[in-house]
């Protein structure tokens, strides 16, 4: 009769520790747990909300994914193509635990990504009309320009262009908007693996990442990625890989602006025949 008294109170207490852990703000729970994972639902009228331990609204998971970036750390995202990896592109830091998580070779470049087509003139040398940046952004294209001095130096130092993104995805240009600066994006995989279309397709990296945002399962089942395409050529464009949005993006190239198409050449950036995003600019 003792012991069964023990067990008892034993699961008692465990139910009211694990009702004080359910009703404490996300933020702290943010600072006690490694890695954090955030189920992002669906928009509702009131705007995007989540669902574990806690309830809280969109603007949690924004702000607790924000804190994670700002303080150098890594983490997992939901874009409009696949699963990414994404830390601050000016944190240099930042960016050698993107290529240790990922087991990447440092000359393979990493795209940015942005929250308005504005930021692009910042961090880039734009060389086409801005109502070409308008009819291809925000989407799955990866835009590759001729980088500015204002881009951290460190982020891709072997080449003088760089990918750019800005996905159509409500909650990554929330994120830019939030952060202020250019996110670093690659895929969320190791090396040569296959690209996820949700969160659990890449676990085995949740230990090492801080935050973790769950927006379920991407419709592109093909995991192309985003189509790179060249454009620091004035006239010129050059397809670095095929991706999701090949046909809609060459026809806006070649049938409204007039650009001619000349072979891709520049070898460091060249996607060999993968599914993985880790041997070009991105699969973002």
């Amino acid at each position: 009769m003792k012991s069964v008294c023990k067990v008892a109170v034993e699961l008692i207490r465990s139910r009211r520790a694990h009702s004080s852990a359910s009703a404490r703000p996300l933020g702290d729970m943010c600072k006690e747990l490694k890695t954090k994972v955030l189920r992002l639902l669906p928009p509702t009228s009131n705007g995007p909300c989540v669902h574990r331990e806690s309830q809280t609204d969109g603007a949690e998971i924004l702000r607790c994914t924000v804190k994670a970036l700002k303080e150098g750390h890594v983490v997992g995202v939901p874009t409009d193509t696949i699963y990414g990896l994404a830390c601050l592109a000016q944190n240099s830091e930042a960016i050698r635990k993107t290529y240790n998580i990922k087991g990447r070779n440092g000359h393979n470049p990493l795209a940015i990504c942005v929250g308005e087509i504005q930021d692009i003139y910042k961090y880039c040398n734009v060389k086409v009309k801005a109502e070409l940046l308008d009819d291809l952004l925000p989407g799955p294209v990866t835009l590759v320009l001729e980088r500015s001095e204002v881009l951290n130096k460190d982020l891709n130092p072997f080449t003088s262009i760089v990918g750019v993104r800005i996905p159509d995805h409500v909650f990554m240009r929330r994120l830019c908007q939030m952060c202020a600066e250019p996110l670093a994006l690659t895929s969320a995989n190791i090396s040569s693996r296959t690209s996820p279309l949700a969160v659990n397709e890449f676990q085995e990296l949740w230990p090492k990442l801080a935050v973790v945002v769950d927006g379920g399962p991407i419709g592109d089942q093909s995991r192309l990625g985003s189509t790179v395409v060249n454009l620091s050529v004035p006239g010129k464009y050059s397809i670095i890989r095929t991706g999701c949005a090949l046909s809609s993006t060459v026809d806006v190239l070649e049938l409204k602006y007039g650009l001619t198409e000349e072979p891709w050449e520049n070898e460091p950036l060249k996607s060999p025949n993968s599914t993985s995003h880790a041997e070009t600019h991105t699969k973002r």
